[in-house]
């Protein structure tokens, strides 16, 4: 029998009454845009992480999306991310006219490092991309739809310096970042930070979830993530009334005191009542789950000792991860390769997260970086593969999988 990636199906067997039950209440009520679910999932799951509020949305890119415009974020702000990440997480600084300005990533963690961090904000400041590597609009002026990928309806302030105004981190593979050398570097700077908890939600840092720590974090709710529903879903936290207040605004296309009255541009980006429910449900076994995936993560690093060049992830006494992917690094490209052949050999799936760091993809051509700005993030995406990793993988399968691994790392 096939090893699932992600094993959805023996979940749904653990609460498939309280899912029907929740579908069922939302079918006997008729709200299915809104419907009081949405406020239950957002008072519970505010609660779970210790945040003051919680903003159910359609998905985790709408809210990442509604987070930067609720920071009026636009042309001629910088906003500074990581390169090994889903494109997501840059794609919406730039549909906002900003510039996406890259910070390379720690080889152990995935996560941004920062100390580049620092030397980024400081080449910003300068307009000095010898002292980083920064994009073309940070260093000289640049004409809309200059290249073949350029997005030609982006506006550009081409003799204005780019201003940094934020950090969006990213909780790679369901890890926190190490916020306590992030947060007063950014601090010291004035920028905000907006946790990127689309893979970490159920994570803790210090004790502390990471949708609590930022001044907003964002998390989704795509049904392979630790938390997923049936469909597209999101949320955003915040501890800031008055930025919460004009997210739940911007979620209605930027409604004012009634639906008709419309006090800035915003969104469509309400969640289905119906994945609410589906949420509530899962939320009933989450905490344990979490607890799984730790274990499962656990046993892999012990199988996987016998394997040559393999390096497996860390553990952290500072930091629980949520163990969204269980990802290992092998030698090089073609000691990858090796691995995945005897994978297939096994009928047993796997997957690369990210095969090219967003810097070198076709739609960031604009912003005119080059191979070799971020050296950790393009070795760590010819080495990086990732294993099955759910709650309810058996240890007899997590063997198959390891003797799969040792069998091809020797190759």
């Amino acid at each position: 029998m096939n090893i699932p990636f992600i094993d959805l199906k023996s979940q749904y067997a653990r609460i498939d009454s309280r899912v029907r039950e929740g579908l069922d209440r939302v079918l006997a009520h008729g709200a299915y845009v809104m419907g009081p679910e949405i406020a239950e999932l957002e008072n519970e799951l505010a609660s779970f992480c210790g945040a003051k509020h919680a903003l159910a949305c359609s998905s985790g890119t709408d809210a990442l999306l509604l987070a930067l415009m609720a920071r009026n974020t636009g042309p001629g702000d910088a906003v500074l991310t990581t390169p090994f990440t889903f494109c997501a997480t840059a794609e919406v600084i730039a549909l906002l006219g900003a510039t996406p300005v890259f910070v390379d990533i720690d080889p152990v963690t995935f996560n941004i490092d920062p100390d580049r961090l620092k030397q980024a904000i400081q080449a910003l400041r300068s307009a000095d991309p010898d002292v980083y590597p920064l994009p073309s609009q940070a260093k000289a002026a640049v004409a809309p739809g200059k290249g073949p990928h350029a997005p030609s309806s982006m506006p550009y302030a081409p003799h204005a310096p780019l201003v940094p105004k934020g950090l969006i981190s990213v909780d790679l593979f369901g890890l926190p970042c190490d916020y306590d050398a992030i947060n007063p570097i950014l601090e010291e700077e004035g920028l905000w930070l907006l946790v990127d908890a689309a893979q970490s939600f159920g994570s803790s840092y210090k004790g502390i979830s990471p949708c609590a720590l930022g001044d907003t974090a964002c998390t989704s709710f795509f049904p392979a993530k630790p938390l997923g529903c049936y469909g597209d879903g999101g949320m955003c936290f915040t501890n800031d009334t008055r930025l919460h207040q004009v997210l739940e605004s911007l979620r209605v296309h930027g409604q004012g005191k009634n639906r008709y009255d419309n006090v800035r541009l915003g969104l469509n980006a309400r969640m289905d009542t119906m994945q609410a429910a589906v949420l509530l449900a899962k939320m009933s076994i989450f905490p344990e789950e979490i607890e799984l995936r730790n274990s499962v993560a656990g046993t892999y690093n012990d199988l996987l000792q016998e394997a040559r060049d393999i390096t497996v992830p860390s553990f952290f006494r500072d930091r629980q991860s949520a163990w969204a992917q269980y990802s290992v690094l092998a030698r090089d490209r073609k000691h990858r390769r090796a691995v995945f052949d005897i994978l297939q050999e096994n009928n047993i799936p796997w997957s690369v997260y990210y095969p090219l760091p967003l810097h070198l993809q076709d739609v960031f051509s604009y912003l005119g970086y080059s191979s070799g700005d971020f050296p950790v993030s393009e070795e760590m995406s010819e080495r990086i593969f990732s294993l099955p990793m759910h709650p309810y993988l058996e240890q007899s399968n997590q063997e198959k999988v390891a003797r799969a691994v040792i069998e091809g790392s020797r190759r």
